[in-house]
């Protein structure tokens, strides 16, 4: 066995940086996308595509930026990643018009799933000692709650006492100080493979996703029974049933159905993004209801959020994790997103006079809720599952989380502008109302979603509670995979 690298701590603060960057990107855009509309002049109809365009590239081409990497080196693929990160990031700011700042957002998805298992990988070549391991995922796992939080409030300090074009340029100085870091102290020890990309599966994958998403956002200005609308929808369904076709007969198909075949690992997937459909989509939405309902300014907005953000950590860290240890995952699971859903309902019944004490308290049992339903079902996200596919697993689950988050923002806005439309045209008067109705309308099917995030762990979930050893087992990168940003 190889010694321990010298610089691994090293390499651990610049792998965190690295993913303290993406994390900050959903949060601080969020946060700005109410003045980044203003500013450009895109409509609600497409507001959705500036967070759905980074999640369609992020999610679908996540198995591939795990695949590259395993071919063309980790350490090469992360620095690149930085990079491009970095112009992308610095291309939105400098944005013009709505049409180069969505450019702009999907390139970032896509230097995003580049550097996601690069960085998970690193970070597992660079301990291989248990304890040492567990603690630097750890780190790693506390950067991600912890960004989304300071991401909230530094893209409302950006947002209202500088610019929205900042919540993008911020993310180029962590970039570039990534790379510096990284190119002394990252190391990459592993072994090279030499498969071949499935460009095939990759296509299919990703036009299908495109063209759901799409048939949600043509929904909102065409109607759900327009010829646009259907047409997006089969075609979708037909390219990913496709996709699946080629998997079960390609030598090294991108997905290899095998992972999806047993129960567990399946539940984890699909209650995940059933539940971020919910999420992201939500997060989209209360921060148009806090700057466009409530007249909050940028800050207040983000700190507004700080309910959510706190709960779900400690939902995560100090519910979701202890129990994880006793007893089994399944009622850890329904529980928790039974929880979520009551949280959502509580979103749903507040109106435009709501106070803040009303709307901490919806937030903070979201929060709780989600945040222990996930820390067991990224755990089973690898229940069973091949050493050889571990590394597929890990990227699926998080390739579920932006998938999920992709089609909830385009689905939930779409709700929520249509129904904001119908309100006003049957009951006129002034626009705080409607887009509270149209909110709340949102916020029902959210809550429906999460149940049935519920009933699936319910009835397909059945992994046992784990048994305890003297010694804490090895975290591999394929255990630890990073919360939901939004």
């Amino acid at each position: 066995m190889l010694p321990p690298d010298p610089r691994r701590w090293k390499a651990l603060l610049f792998i965190s940086i690295a993913q303290l960057m993406v994390v900050l990107d959903g949060a601080v855009m969020n946060i700005a996308l109410p003045s980044a509309q203003q500013a450009l002049h895109f409509t609600d109809g497409s507001r959705q595509w500036v967070v759905t365009a980074y999640g369609l590239a992020f999610g679908g081409l996540l198995l591939v930026g795990g695949r590259i990497g395993d071919m063309v080196g980790r350490k090469r693929v992360f620095l690149i990643a930085l990079a491009g990160f970095a112009v992308a990031s610095a291309i939105g700011g400098l944005a013009p018009n709505a049409a180069t700042l969505l450019i702009a957002r999907a390139l970032q998805g896509v230097f995003a799933a580049l550097l996601a298992p690069a960085a998970l990988s690193l970070l597992s070549l660079s301990f291989t000692q248990p304890r040492e391991r567990a603690k630097a995922f750890g780190v790693f796992a506390a950067v991600s709650i912890a960004g989304g939080a300071v991401g909230l409030i530094a893209g409302g300090l950006l947002t209202e006492y500088l610019n929205w074009r900042f919540a993008m340029f911020i993310l180029v100085p962590i970039a570039i100080l990534g790379i510096l870091g990284a190119i002394p102290n990252v190391h990459d020890n592993g072994e090279r493979h030499r498969s071949r990309i499935d460009v095939p599966g990759m296509l299919l994958a990703s036009l299908g996703l495109v063209g759901i998403v799409y048939g949600f956002s043509a929904a909102e200005s065409r109607g759900w029974s327009a010829p646009v609308t259907f047409g997006s929808f089969l075609l979708g369904v037909l390219l990913l049933a496709a996709f699946i076709v080629v998997q079960s007969r390609v030598k090294a198909p991108l997905l290899p159905l095998r992972v999806l075949t047993e129960r567990n690992r399946a539940a984890a997937y699909l209650s995940v993004a059933l539940a971020v459909v919910s999420m992201f989509g939500m997060f989209l939405l209360l921060s148009y209801y806090f700057q466009e309902v409530k007249g909050w300014s940028p800050v207040m907005a983000g700190l507004a959020f700080m309910p959510m953000a706190v709960m779900q950590a400690l939902g995560a860290t100090q519910v979701g994790a202890r129990l994880a240890h006793r007893i089994a995952p399944r009622p850890i699971m329904v529980g928790g997103y039974l929880v979520s859903a009551a949280g959502l309902v509580l979103l749903a019944l507040l109106d435009a006079n709501s106070g803040f004490l009303e709307i901490a308290i919806a937030e903070a049992v979201v929060g709780l809720g989600i945040g222990a339903a996930f820390m067991p079902a990224m755990s089973i996200s690898t229940h069973g599952v091949e050493p050889k596919d571990a590394g597929v697993a890990s990227a699926l689950i998080s390739s579920s989380q932006q998938v999920g988050g992709s089609i909830g923002v385009a689905l939930l806005n779409t709700i929520a502008t249509s129904s904001t439309a119908s309100y006003l045209a049957t009951h006129g008067g002034p626009a705080a109302p409607a887009l509270v109705h149209g909110y709340s309308a949102a916020y029902w099917l959210a809550a429906a979603f999460v149940v049935a995030a519920a009933l699936v762990s319910a009835f397909l979930v059945n992994a046992r509670a784990p048994k305890h050893a003297s010694e804490p087992a090895s975290a591999d990168a394929s255990d630890v995979i990073p919360v939901p940003t939004h």
